[in-house]
């Protein structure tokens, strides 16, 4: 019985080591490299627009106290103390548009494996293909 558990043990064994040597270590080593490289982008992203709405949450107060000091009309101050507001349906279609393509180009470069240059260029095209599709998106509803 021992013998048999023996040899069962080494045959799983090598077939293991057989198996990680199989694997590919270059395609590893790019995934690992992708995965570290886009989220220090997307760090240093979130924190810039951290930085800078900060900024300007400054700049603006710092504006509208300097106009209600000097006396400013009030309808210039009030003008300046509303809001901004922006198009929301404009806003979510366009990161609709984007994430579909994100998404597209991600099950195209999942397909044509291994992962290279030409994953690159697929993601480019499906993100580009998709700014193209909110461009004529917003030129169709502008227009009459």
């Amino acid at each position: 019985m021992k013998k048999l558990i023996i040899t069962i043990g080494t045959l799983a064994g090598t077939w293991t080591t057989a198996a990680a040597q199989n694997s590919n270590a270059a395609e590893d080593t790019f995934k690992y490299d992708a995965l570290h490289l886009s989220s220090t982008i997307l760090t240093i992203v979130v924190f810039g627009v951290m930085i800078l709405t900060f900024i300007r949450w400054l700049l603006d107060f710092r504006l509208k106290s300097k106009l209600i000091e000097k006396g400013a009309p009030d309808h210039v101050v009030s003008q300046l103390l509303q809001p901004i507001t922006s198009d929301n349906k404009n806003v979510t279609i366009k990161w609709f548009a984007l994430l579909m393509g994100l998404g597209t180009g991600l099950s195209f470069v999942d397909y044509y494996q291994p992962l290279g240059i030409h994953s690159l260029a697929i993601m480019s095209f499906s993100l580009a293909a998709s700014f193209l599709g909110y461009y004529f998106y917003i030129n169709r509803r502008e227009k009459p």
